[in-house]
């Protein structure tokens, strides 16, 4: 049993709260990415985790076991960093035996947990190499395979893949969602990489100043992000936000997009409707807008065409707003066209224009909490 249980915890640099009363419930086995930009303490948080970092308030939990005060020898943890931090002067099988012999493990038994751990990183045929004969992504697979070798309970890694190029990375996301998957360990994983984190984990928890903003599955997050905020940070491009205004008009609901027309909500989400009349923010997703030809509704013109191979993606001007929206590649539309936009109404994510927050999560939210969603 090797469930991860943070409370309230709370880790101060002076006056910053570097990490602000996080709750978060890790299942054993499970594997929860950490995402967040530079400077919001996810790293500090996992420091916290590991025991390198010393909590100033709160609880922290591992299978069950207080591990608040407890040094990082003892809390069955391994932890890969982002810089691989390989011994130079040591064999890749001495590096990945380092922590096994400092735990005075067997030599039979260090040996095969060894041998154990290159077969899964497929790096069997570099053990008697030195770090200085390997490329950078042999490097970033001898400190994982050290890692793994102990045999945690639970596996932290801080950005472990930020310094390898583009497809290397690419390639090695893959190979660590396997290995996790393969070895069961509880893995709490940080990265800025919204990519990593949502092809990788099993649930995400997104960070802002310190806190946790909103925690679920990568589906949830990309679809329905609680404010504006995780809305902007995640998808590529962001989540489009536009003003808009709500009217109750023959028993339906309408939404005023300012010069750019006006969208009817036939299946508005619960408690929209009591918002007619107020100030909202309009969240879609690029591809969930149709562009069409000249016609009636909501109309946009094309500023910018970029070609990305699998699709085009357009940057369009509503009046005074501007949103992208994605088109099949063989799809001509040329700068200045004016064209017809269909938005998938029930994708839309509508969000109080003061807080940010999205409507459905203050509504669901306890009175004190849905002001600070924001």
């Amino acid at each position: 049993m090797a469930e991860i249980r943070l409370e309230q915890v709370t880790r101060l640099f002076k006056q910053v709260r570097a990490v602000d009363g996080v709750d978060l419930t890790v299942a054993d086995g499970e594997f929860v990415v950490l995402l967040g930009p530079s400077g919001c303490g996810k790293t500090t948080l996992l420091r916290s985790i590991a025991g390198l970092e010393q909590i100033d308030y709160g609880r922290i939990l591992i299978g069950g076991r207080d591990v608040t005060d407890v040094p990082p020898r003892h809390r069955k943890i391994a932890m890969v960093f982002q810089s691989y931090a390989v011994f130079p002067h040591m064999t890749v099988f001495e590096n990945i035996a380092f922590g096994l012999r400092m735990a005075k493990v067997p030599a039979a038994r260090m040996k095969q947990q060894v041998t154990d751990a290159a077969e899964l990183l497929h790096i069997t045929e570099l053990l008697a190499r030195y770090p200085s004969q390997t490329s950078g992504g042999q490097r970033q697979r001898i400190a994982v395979a050290r890692a793994i070798a102990m045999q945690p309970q639970v596996l932290l890694m801080d950005e472990p893949l930020s310094n390898l190029d583009a497809l290397l990375r690419l390639e090695m996301r893959a190979e660590l969602k396997r290995l996790l998957l393969e070895i069961g360990s509880t893995t709490i994983y940080v990265t800025h990489d919204q990519v990593e984190a949502l092809s990788m984990g099993d649930r995400i928890a997104v960070m802002r100043a310190g806190q946790v903003i909103q925690v679920g599955d990568p589906l949830t997050i990309y679809d329905a992000p609680v404010d504006r905020f995780v809305g902007g940070f995640i998808g590529n491009p962001p989540m489009n936000f536009l003003d808009a205004t709500l009217e109750r008009r023959d028993g339906r609901l309408i939404a005023h997009i300012g010069e750019a027309g006006e969208l009817a909500i036939p299946d508005p989400p619960g408690g929209l409707a009591e918002r007619a009349g107020q100030p909202l923010v309009l969240g879609i997703r690029a591809e969930n807008i149709e562009v069409g030809g000249p016609g009636a509704g909501l109309r946009g013109r094309a500023l910018v065409v970029e070609p990305l191979g699998s699709h085009n993606l357009v940057t369009l001007q509503l009046g005074e707003q501007q949103l992208k929206a994605t088109t099949r590649p063989d799809e001509r539309i040329a700068i200045d066209d004016e064209v017809a936009l269909q938005f998938d109404a029930g994708r839309i994510r509508w969000l109080d224009r003061d807080t940010g927050v999205a409507v459905d999560a203050e509504l669901a939210a306890p009175p004190a909490a849905a002001g600070a969603g924001g």
